[in-house]
């Protein structure tokens, strides 16, 4: 026997969807029947971005986080369960893949019910809480990175990866002069094969660190034998308009943009958070960084997933707090003054990559059940 039907649940934030978004065309591809169940306050934009892409999906009924509206919780659970049991008897799926997130409980509570082998993945170093409690009842647990918590983790657990969207696997291997080619191209700038290119990126909401110390740490350096591609996050352009002004050097500077493969093939360095998904492209491109955790994650995971990549000689890492122009400026320079060490970290970073994840994560799925 072999994996013919597949569902998967997805909630909350696009850390959660994309990847399995990516399995989920990952599977559809080989040949299987795959569904999104899809909950949360975000589930019907990604409806839409999953339908757009071919893939059929499912939104359950609204369930806000129990400690924002209790009644409404308890309203989507029961109907959310409810929904997802009549799917599961209409399609009758081999296996419900759960990729985290307390909005994935409705569909993991009928998988449950309906006896549906549940497997779920975590694309952090630290399991997360909704994880944790499925993985009593789940079969395994597959991991983006080498978990920090697995005491905490009630199934077996297996390192397979992040899944990636197929766009950017296919477009790893782009070389610097090409990608910058293309960014001239498509935004009409001037930017520079010659010269050492640093990426700063903080996310769709943009933070201060990013988008003010950088800057002005830019400017202060006096040189001008560098570029910089900044993406600024929604909402932050004024802000990184106004700190880069009169700048001597190339800079493309952007809220955000489909085409990160692009940048990420253009650069020699990357400033950014520590997300899963963010640090799995980075591997995905040889990219070393320097990493600024997001002080508000979840149980700190960002710093766990940011000490993976530090232990393993391919970034830095400086806390939010931290991170002031002067500290910013010593960063920069010492990229410039001394790119050797920073090529060093790119290998230990192109070693990281797992650009199989999808694959890996469906044939672990497929060898435990059959």
């Amino acid at each position: 026997m072999a994996l013919e039907r597949l569902f998967i649940t997805c909630g909350g934030t696009g850390g959660h969807f994309y990847p399995g978004l990516a399995i989920a065309h990952t599977f559809q591809n080989g040949g299987g029947k795959v569904l999104l169940l899809l909950s949360g306050v975000n589930a019907e934009a990604q409806a839409k971005i999953a339908r757009s892409q071919g893939i059929t999906a499912e939104v359950l009924p609204v369930m806000p986080h129990p400690k924002k509206n209790p009644f409404k919780f308890v309203s989507g659970l029961i109907g959310g369960t409810f929904k997802s049991l009549k799917l599961y008897k209409k399609h009758a799926p081999q296996a419900l893949l759960g990729m985290g997130s307390f909005a994935s409980i409705p569909a993991v509570a009928a998988a449950k019910l309906a006896g549906v082998p549940l497997f779920l993945h975590d694309g952090n170093a630290r399991v997360g809480k909704a994880n944790r409690t499925f993985s009593r009842v789940a079969k395994l647990v597959a991991t983006a990175f080498p978990c920090v918590n697995e005491k905490a983790v009630k199934a077996p657990l297996t390192v397979t990866g992040m899944p990636i969207r197929k766009a950017l696997i296919d477009l790893r291997h782009t070389d610097k002069k090409s990608a910058l080619s293309s960014l001239n191209s498509t935004f009409g700038c001037k930017l520079e094969e010659a010269r050492k290119t640093i990426l700063v990126f903080g996310g769709s909401q943009g933070a201060d660190a990013f988008n003010v110390n950088f800057p002005q740490a830019f400017q202060e350096l006096g040189r001008d034998d560098f570029q910089v591609l900044h993406l600024t996050g929604k909402g932050k352009l004024e802000t990184a308009q106004k700190n880069y002004s009169g700048a001597g050097f190339p800079l493309l500077l952007l809220e955000s943009s489909e085409k990160m493969e692009l940048f990420l093939a253009a650069a020699d360095i990357a400033v950014c958070r520590s997300g899963g998904s963010s640090l799995a492209e980075l591997a995905l491109f040889g990219l070393p960084a320097v990493l600024v955790p997001f002080p508000g994650s979840a149980e700190g995971h960002q710093d766990d997933n940011a000490e993976v990549f530090v232990k393993s000689g391919a970034a830095v890492k400086v806390d939010n707090a931290d991170l002031t122009k002067e500290k910013a400026a010593e960063l920069v320079s010492g990229f410039l003054n001394a790119p050797e060490e920073w090529q060093t970290m790119a290998q230990n970073m192109a070693q990281l990559a797992r650009p199989n994840a999808s694959e890996d994560t469906l044939q672990l799925i497929s060898k435990t059940l059959f």
